[in-house]
């Protein structure tokens, strides 16, 4: 078996699939690259058994076809040193030995048995497949994704959940403090005559393997799923994952419908203001207190242990009541780094209940709403 390709765009293709491989793996064949050869293709996979990610490019002056599993850290490492140029990768279809050749030197390896790799899941007749853009896609996946939980005790909360009805895509994370919802529109949905809604939970790894793939590609995305696994199809790759299982939470019914305070305030202002203030909060507690009136806001932190503190005061639109309201800075920090729009409306209706910070303008084809769970201030 004969190919030859270039180093840097090899080295891409291997990088962008190389992060789905565990440090250690159950399986030592998984600490490998399968590499699978037909005609001018070659085909690259990387897998932790629970996820799959599978890439592939053309190649020149190809002789034969096979498959060989390619030790991935080795290869990589080897890769990375080289300028552009063509290698030419030569494999003994006998005894797996494996000769890279560059303009100035020969690289040999032993590869491995391709066939011990463990096969991709299948899904089954019954799956729904769903059509949105890229764009979509990676928006709801990157506004979403830092809300997912690390909790050993409820995996449903470690991931993004899709639910999808005939004519939306809602995709939902939480953890139990902050909860994000994206809304848009998608291409289409094939589901039964009976359904108004189908959903699945997507792990956080995949989800973070899908959010440094999409933004280099264009197009739509097949996003097929059964009852246990979902498979993401792109121009460039095709991902494979296991689903979380379980029963997600009622995501809307613990977002409060009727606030009686709304302020709209500049982003950024307030995203500035609360990175220099929460320096003087209480390491613990990470609390910050905004105490808005007559349209101001005044952002203040104090650590009584150290007997240091802070305080600013900008502009916003309110009116109404003073109110007083405590949040953890730093959630309220990445809600705030998550929204693009340069204004930001806050809605609130008491100082013990969850806090809604909401984009002015949305993007098109998009409704974001963020909650964020209130902390008792003691004053």
């Amino acid at each position: 078996m004969k190919f030859i390709l270039s180093s840097t765009e090899l080295l891409s293709h291997l990088q962008a699939i190389s992060r789905v491989i565990n440090s250690k793996n159950s399986l030592p064949i998984l600490d490998n690259f399968l590499f699978d050869l037909k005609g001018k293709t070659l085909t690259m996979t990387a897998s932790d058994i629970e996820t799959t990610l599978i890439t592939s490019m053309e190649v020149e002056n190809s002789e034969g076809d096979g498959k060989v599993a390619v030790a991935s850290k080795l290869l990589l490492d080897t890769l990375r040193e080289f300028s552009e140029q063509p290698l030419s990768f030569t494999i003994n279809d006998s005894n797996l030995a494996m000769v890279i050749s560059s303009a100035n030197g020969t690289y040999n390896f032993i590869g491995q048995n391709g066939d011990e790799y463990p096969r991709m899941p299948q899904l089954n007749d019954e799956a729904r497949v769903l059509n949105l853009s890229v764009d979509q896609l990676s928006a709801g996946i990157s506004k979403t994704l830092f809300c997912t939980a690390d909790d050993e005790l409820r995996p449903v909360m470690n991931g993004v959940f899709f639910d999808i009805e005939k004519e939306s895509l809602t995709m939902v994370a939480t953890d139990a403090h902050k909860l994000v919802r994206y809304k848009t529109n998608h291409s289409s949905i094939t589901m039964g005559d009976e359904e108004e809604r189908v959903s699945f939970i997507l792990p956080k790894k995949p989800a973070t393997m899908l959010k440094n793939i999409l933004p280099k590609e264009s197009g739509e995305v097949e996003v097929r799923f059964d009852s246990k696994n979902a498979h993401f199809k792109l121009s460039n790759y095709t991902m494979i994952c296991r689903q979380v299982e379980g029963k997600y939470p009622n995501y809307n019914g613990v977002i409060p419908k009727q606030n009686s305070y709304k302020i709209i305030i500049d982003r950024l202002s307030i995203l500035n203001a609360l990175k220099r203030v929460s320096v003087f909060s209480n390491q613990a507690s990470n609390l910050v207190k905004l105490d808005f009136n007559a349209n101001l806001l005044n952002i203040s932190a104090q650590d009584i242990d150290f007997s240091i503190s802070a305080e600013e005061t900008i502009n916003c639109q309110f009116e109404g009541d003073p109110i007083k309201i405590g949040f953890k800075s730093s959630f309220l920090v990445e809600i705030l780094g998550n929204i693009s729009s340069a204004e930001v409306i806050l809605e609130v209706s008491d100082p013990s209940r969850a806090g809604l910070i909401l984009p002015l303008e949305n993007e098109d084809n998009e409704e974001i709403l963020m909650l964020l769970m209130p902390m008792l201030l003691n004053d």
